[in-house]
């Protein structure tokens, strides 16, 4: 490897001459070391806790995101309500009045008709949901 032909300041070319000017400075010294090496040590230890909270904040972000989008989910699923409600509204106000054959003789409680039916369910996928639901009643 080639070293440029700048000059190091004289504390960096002559290490031992620095170091050996005092013995006093030694204890001092070694002293500092001994904080900086503690020092580093507590810094290390303090990247690698935010290391690990900066990575359980992004999966709290995760689970917040998921979090919201179901309850925009939830939300449109509500704001359909008023709709579905009125359709069912409409269905029964426009069922056929049954008439009384029988008017001198009351049955008791009769239950009232159901609304006309208001969703098709296609039945092209209904074998592979009923050997679905059978197959999962069977394993429990």
């Amino acid at each position: 490897m080639a070293y440029s032909g700048r000059s190091l300041p004289s504390h960096l070319r002559n290490p031992s001459s620095s170091l050996g000017g005092s013995q006093n400075q030694s204890p001092v010294l070694a002293a500092r070391i001994a904080e900086k090496k503690a020092e580093l040590a507590n810094l290390k230890e303090l990247q690698a806790l935010s290391a690990g909270l900066a990575d359980q904040m992004n999966q709290l972000a995760e689970k917040l995101t998921t979090l919201s989008d179901g309850t925009e989910a939830v939300a449109a699923v509500l704001s359909n309500w008023h709709n579905v409600l009125r359709a069912i509204n409409m269905a029964s106000t426009k069922l056929p009045k049954p008439k009384d054959e029988d008017e001198g003789e009351e049955k008791p409680d009769p239950e009232p008709p159901l609304p006309q039916t208001l969703v098709r369910i296609p039945t092209q996928h209904a074998p592979a949901l009923t050997e679905q639901a059978n197959s999962g009643s069977v394993v429990e």
